[in-house]
């Protein structure tokens, strides 16, 4: 509950960032980074189509030149909503994403799939089967073999895949630095947010209240489509500029994300 409330205010504090940009989604695998090869691409994109023909879950392999100095958390999830990867109703997509300029690497899980690709258990494939490959120098091989870890879980039925999870997390618990974060930072986090974005502006406005009253300009603080609606140019569930997809026919269903999921460097 906490993730969702801390992606909501992020979602809210974007239109005063300023929008990212992200490659377009061309299809199961975007290899906008170049680390894969043709037949690893082909690789991927029958397991994509593998899963998403088993269980109706998205899955899609992402790389990219850089994270364009966003932390690969942030980035992932705004990735996620703006290909709206997964069914709307459902929120069961799921991104392998890689960033080599930074080397940092991410599964960034759909709110749907949090269930079943626990945190644990996407740290787990990080750790032990990405990240070793990656360090050899096999970048495409530690791709390849973290998506079919992926896959392994996203065909199975639901109870069949949370008694896995369960079970693969208690042999072999996630280390507390690949998780995707300890309650601890991600409630002051919140909290910092809260206070430059709510109760911050609150004071200040009061103290501006008398020039806006004499025919001052208004201090506008929350632009359009903020709260998660329609008007983001990168968070609206619905879809985005960059969607769509001529690789194949795919494209994401609507799904939204919020944070789940777990990151690694190497």
């Amino acid at each position: 509950m906490l993730r969702y409330l801390i992606a909501s205010v992020l979602l809210c504090c974007a239109s005063l960032a300023g929008a990212q940009t992200f490659p377009p989604l061309s299809g199961r695998v975007v290899d906008a980074a170049n680390l894969l090869s043709p037949e690893q691409e082909t690789q991927l994109n029958q397991l994509s189509a593998d899963i998403e023909k088993a269980s109706s879950r998205q899955f899609v392999v992402a790389t990219v030149p850089d994270l364009q100095g966003y932390p690969i958390e942030d980035y992932g999830y705004k990735l996620g909503r703006a290909w709206a990867i997964g069914q709307k109703d459902a929120n069961n997509g799921i991104i392998l994403l890689v960033a080599p300029t930074e080397r940092k690497v991410r599964i960034e899980v759909g709110y749907g799939l949090e269930p079943i690709m626990t945190d644990a258990l996407s740290s787990m494939i990080i750790r032990d089967t990405i990240l070793p490959e990656f360090r050899k120098g096999d970048m495409g091989g530690g791709v390849v073999a973290g998506a079919t870890a992926i896959g392994e879980q996203m065909k199975l039925p639901l109870e069949a895949a949370e008694a896995r999870a369960q079970k693969l997390a208690s042999e072999r618990p996630a280390t507390k630095s690949s998780s995707s974060g300890g309650n601890g930072a991600a409630i002051a986090i919140f909290w910092i947010i809260i206070l430059f974005f709510v109760v911050f502006p609150m004071i200040f406005g009061r103290a501006k209240g008398r020039r806006y009253r004499n025919g001052a300009s208004p201090v506008i603080l929350w632009g359009p489509g903020l709260g998660g609606g329609g008007g983001s140019s990168w968070g609206s569930s619905s879809g985005s500029d960059w969607g769509g997809s001529d690789g194949g026919g795919f494209s994401g269903g609507g799904g939204s994300f919020g944070g789940g999921g777990a990151s690694g460097d190497w």
